[in-house]
């Protein structure tokens, strides 16, 4: 009886973070010549709104010269491919 519950407790707290992963899409741009790009970035299971999500983005950006300039929507794996085409090699960049 005890054994059933621990393997399904277990299940349970195994299968709880693959299924909180957090992905945003975003827009950043360069200056000087300016340069706008899309793109999908994963952030940090409790990062999953678009407020923390842009706190999280901003200095991964920075890192390589970009500036955030919005976070459009935060969402689970399963928008991943519907994404991916448009943003192209900024797909799971940052």
């Amino acid at each position: 009886m005890i054994r059933p519950l621990l393997a399904a407790i277990l299940a349970l707290v195994l299968a709880g973070p693959a299924a909180a992963e957090c992905y945003a899409d975003y827009k950043a741009k360069k200056d000087n010549p300016l340069q706008l790009h899309y793109g999908v970035a994963r952030v940090s299971d409790g990062n999953c709104a678009p407020g923390s999500a842009a706190a999280e983005l901003k200095p991964r950006l920075a890192a390589d010269g970009w500036t955030l300039l919005n976070v459009l929507s935060t969402f689970g794996p399963e928008g991943l491919a519907e994404r991916k085409a448009n943003a192209g090699a900024w797909f799971l960049r940052y």
